[in-house]
């Protein structure tokens, strides 16, 4: 068994709790607008066994130690669900925290690699249907069971919301993601990740539109401002 790996951070701060060894897997079944790695929406060559994986990681471990962990991340790691259970498997023996960052989007069967994680990184796309197909070209249906999965098995949750200018930098938007929120259980924590243009020379470079030509940079202080006011309704 082998996965498609484009990269291996092994000093992430950004990632989950303390210092992570991030893994971005290859493919994606979404699109989104917004998306700052478009070379990782197809998989490429599979470059990775479980055992190599592993070694790689707990090369890691004097970095991370108890406070931090691995991180799974893409493109999108529940597309190769198989495999990741084949390395937590390895990594539990050494008591390893893993955590997933995932849109929720993978091949179902979900219950099994949940099982090896201790923290899913959540990433929010929008409240209602409408807007999800809008921003991710999919239907809202799969990371619903998703986020089923994870409630059953009450999973520790961060949720990631991107906010862009004209499609959800407003009040509106903020009440609606309190409301959404409130079926997913046991979210511990809510980061705002403002809209940036910086992935775009990727996709001159991959010969593909970029869909958010004409969007400025997500202003840092109004972001500040709608997390307030969510942060107000939602951790009252």
């Amino acid at each position: 068994m082998k996965a498609s790996i484009d990269s291996i951070e092994t000093f992430g701060l950004v990632d989950g709790p303390g210092i992570r060894c991030v893994v971005f897997f290859n493919g994606c079944m979404l699109r989104c607008k917004y998306c700052h790695n478009p070379e990782m929406w197809k998989k490429r060559d599979e470059n990775y066994t479980p055992e190599e994986l592993y070694k790689k990681i707990k090369r890691c471990e004097p970095y991370f130690k108890k406070n931090g962990g691995v991180t799974f991340s893409g493109g999108e790691p529940l597309l190769h669900s198989d495999f990741i259970i084949e390395v937590c498997k390895l990594l539990k023996k050494d008591n390893i925290h893993v955590a997933l960052d995932t849109s929720g989007v993978g091949l179902g069967n979900y219950e099994e690699v949940l099982s090896y994680a201790d923290l899913v990184l959540l990433d929010v796309k929008h409240t209602n249907p409408e807007g999800y197909y809008n921003i991710t070209g999919l239907k809202m249906g799969e990371v619903e069971k998703f986020i089923d999965v994870c409630n059953k098995l009450n999973k520790k949750i961060w949720i990631r919301q991107v906010i862009v200018p004209g499609i959800n930098d407003n009040y509106e938007y903020m009440d609606n993601l309190v409301d959404y929120l409130k079926h997913i259980h046991n979210v511990e924590r809510v980061d705002f990740l403002p809209f940036h243009r910086l992935g775009r020379e990727k996709y001159i470079k991959l010969g593909i539109s970029y869909p958010y030509e004409e969007k400025s940079d997500m202003d840092k202080e109004k972001c500040n401002q709608l997390y307030d006011y969510f942060k107000e309704r939602y951790f009252k």
